[in-house]
């Protein structure tokens, strides 16, 4: 075996000086996320943020027609500066599966977006009761005929 080969390997797994025990070196690998709230959590108490009870959910309406929806989530405010934060769990959804309950929450883009929801709906419930007619077959007879035959057939 080459001496200078083993003078480097020896060099590579010692930590300290000399006289030290050869270790092997152990990366630690931090978790980045709770640095991150953290800092969050720092920069909205340097806002003076306050929470706001009795939210019972959130909607926050995108341009494309979709809901972000939050159900019971944190919500804190501050007002001086103009910024609410909402922690919780959230869930992208249609706006028609919101419509019921979020009428009150609409502004007038979002009313918008609702009546041509409401237009796409009228459109395509014409064109599927002309398609149920096709299906229904043409009466041949009425029935009183039909009932003065039985009475017939039957004296």
């Amino acid at each position: 075996m080459n001496v200078d080969k083993l003078a480097k390997l020896q060099a590579q797994v010692r930590i300290g000086g000399k006289g030290t025990p050869r270790r092997k070196v152990k990366k630690v690998i931090k978790a980045s996320n709770s640095g991150d709230d953290r800092k969050l959590s720092a920069a909205l108490t340097k806002l003076g943020v306050q929470p706001i009870g009795g939210v019972d959910e959130v909607n926050m309406f995108r341009d494309d027609g979709k809901v972000i929806h939050f159900a019971s989530p944190k919500v804190q405010s501050a007002a001086n500066a103009n910024t609410f934060a909402i922690h919780g769990r959230a869930s992208e959804r249609e706006l028609a599966e919101l419509v019921p309950n979020i009428l009150s929450q609409l502004g007038p883009e979002s009313l918008a977006s609702l009546r041509k929801l409401a237009e796409a709906y009228q459109a395509q419930k014409p064109a599927s009761t002309e398609e149920d007619n096709d299906e229904i077959p043409e009466l041949v007879e009425t029935f009183e005929n039909a009932d003065i035959e039985e009475k017939k057939e039957e004296a």
